[in-house]
Formats: C-alpha cells, structure tokens, sequence
C-alpha cells in the first residue's frame, strides 16, 4: 500500500504496477486487446500518482481530476498534470520526464475504458508500442518515485 493511497482505498502506484505487470502477460500470450487496455490504466493511474504527489487528497475530495469521464482521459490528465509539473518548486517535476511529456501526441492517447467492449481492436504490434509507452512512464513516475522514497 502507498502513501497517496485516497480515502476510498484508490491506491494509483501499487494499480500501476498490477496493470504494468498484468499488460507484460497478456502482450507475452499475444493477447493484444487485454494488454493495450491494461497499458492504458498503467498511463492513467501514473497520472493520478503524479496529481496525487503534487496537490495530496482530503476526504471531501478525492477524486481532484474530476469525476466520470474527464478522470479516464489521458489527454485531461496528462494536460493538468504537466501544468501541475510546471509550477516553480512543484515536487512532481522530477517526474514529468519525456515519456510522460509525450503522453498526448503517443498513440496510446487514444486508449479509453469502452474498449474493453470492442474485440478483436488490437493488433499485437500496435499492443507492443502501447505496452512500451505504457512500461516508460512506469519507470519515470512510480518507479522512480518509490526509489526516491516518496511512496
């Protein structure tokens, strides 16, 4: 369990790391769909770590991404997130590296939760490329966050 763990038990690093893992075994068994839809949580709950890290969580409102949609749009969350970054002394500076920079313009901006009911939408190439989007934003925010011991 982490420290940006949210009063209604949202734990968005320890989720990262199960979809990052979960991704990597499905992409191995040529499962493309599973695998792309799980990098794209990767992606959202690394976000959600970052925007948890910078501005923390309170009871009244644990959910500072907004609720519904908004909160599964990677575009919404990498876009305030990389303001929250970009603010003199922000403590998740260090994090918002060029991977996760480079969120918006990456294929896997397209990702989005319905696709669970689309099948087959995902080749295993395509897959691959989300997969590795999805492993170095891993790597830049909540792996490196727990190596800085923040977590």
């Amino acid at each position: 369990m982490s420290i940006l763990r949210t009063p209604d038990s949202d734990d968005h690093p320890d989720a990262a790391l199960k979809h990052l893992i979960d991704a990597k075994i499905l992409l191995e068994q040529r499962r493309a769909d599973g695998a792309a839809y799980l990098s794209g949580y990767v992606i959202e709950c690394a976000l959600k770590s970052l925007w948890l890290h910078e501005t923390g969580s309170s009871p009244g409102n644990s959910r500072p991404w907004g609720s519904g949609k908004k909160g599964h749009n990677l575009n919404h969350l990498a876009a305030n997130v990389a303001a929250l970054a970009s603010v003199a002394g922000a403590k998740t500076a260090r994090y918002f590296k060029a991977a996760t920079g480079s969120v918006p313009s990456s294929a896997i901006a397209a990702w989005k939760p319905e696709m669970r009911y689309q099948s087959p939408s995902m080749s295993v190439g395509d897959a691959q490329v989300w997969c590795n989007v999805a492993d170095a934003v891993f790597i830049e925010t909540v792996a490196q966050m727990r190596l800085d011991g923040v977590l």
